[in-house]
């Protein structure tokens, strides 16, 4: 097998990076939940990470490992929100300073959040424009230098700091789940679990209209998709990475896919059973235990609830809009 982009002790690194910086976020357990799905459940509630999600992780570590010149110089990024916030809170934090291209429908709460931190936001149109591209001009332009928001293995690592907390906390798990977009969680994810819970089936959660992982795992190699309309909005991504591509073909058993209204009433469970507001790309991995496609009956599950950042007059809309459940 070629070597990975990144090791265990990449992520061990990031963790020490982190110490004291991020967020050791809660691990929730609930009898109602484990009831519900059959399986022992632990939620990893990165919704409580610092800027409300788990990307602060791997821009934190990401803004960190640069060069003293190049940290002087600043950073651009692309973003639909949370890889956003969490470049510009890093930036700050780090004495940098951030751009961020972000869609011009990006949420509200997210686009302020991240001006909050200090961040130079510019748009553009997800459905027209590249922003990939437009993030290597504004490198190139500006001389700052580009972290994207998956494909970057100092941002996997940081990611993978999550599911390494949370295997420390409970021990040993059977399963763990993790939202999918551009893969830098699910990967990092992948390599910690193989490090420390080796028997542990690590699976990735789609949105049903965004399914280009679960493509290009079958296919063996990366699928390009249209843009996906799903209310994941972090998980609007076209295409896996290059790197993360080759962590979840070597270390992911398999990809799943949950509908938009399977999220909404994961969502409304949350809020009324555990109290948590999450957006709706942070329940995907929850959405898919709680759907039963998945054979979790008495195991040990881990599941990444990722985010928390949504419009809450949004929030409410959607949850007071959303379909009646079946009987």
């Amino acid at each position: 097998m070629a070597e990975l982009p990144i090791t265990f002790a990449d992520i061990q690194a990031a963790q020490q990076r982190l110490a004291g910086i991020a967020h050791r976020t809660p691990v929730l357990t609930s009898r109602t939940a484990d009831a519900r799905s059959g399986a022992q459940l632990f939620f990893k509630c990165e919704n409580f990470q610092r800027m409300g999600a788990f990307k602060f992780r791997g821009a934190y570590n990401a803004v960190a490992r640069l060069e003293p010149a190049q940290r002087a110089a600043g950073v651009v990024a692309y973003s639909s929100g949370n890889h956003a916030q969490a470049i510009a809170l890093a930036c700050r934090l780090l004495a940098s300073r951030a751009v961020i291209v972000m869609p011009s429908d990006a949420p509200r709460a997210k686009v302020a959040a991240t001006r909050s931190y200090g961040g130079e936001v510019v748009f553009y149109d997800r459905y027209r424009e590249d922003r990939e591209a437009l993030g290597r001009h504004l490198a190139a332009e500006r001389g700052l230098t580009l972290i994207p928001p998956y494909d970057h293995p100092d941002v996997m690592a940081g990611q993978g700091s999550a599911a390494a907390e949370l295997i420390e906390t409970v021990g040993p798990l059977d399963v763990l789940l993790a939202p999918l977009g551009g893969g830098g969680l699910l990967s990092g994810s992948a390599v910690a679990a193989h490090a420390l819970s080796p028997g542990c089936t690590v699976i990735g959660v789609e949105p049903e209209a965004g399914d280009d992982g679960r493509q290009s795992l079958r296919a063996g190699h990366i699928v390009h998709i249209a843009t996906p309309e799903t209310l994941a909005d972090g998980a609007q991504t076209l295409h896996l990475g290059q790197h993360t591509f080759a962590v979840i073909a070597a270390r992911v058993s398999d990809i799943v896919t949950v509908s938009d209204a399977q999220l909404l009433e994961t969502m409304a469970w949350f809020a009324e059973r555990m109290k948590l507001v999450l957006e709706p790309t942070g329940v995907l991995a929850a959405a898919a235990v709680f759907s039963g496609q998945l054979a979790l009956t008495g195991k040990r599950v881990g599941v990444i609830l990722s985010g928390g950042n949504v419009d809450l007059a949004r929030y409410a809309t959607l949850l007071a809009e959303r379909p009646a459940a079946e009987a």
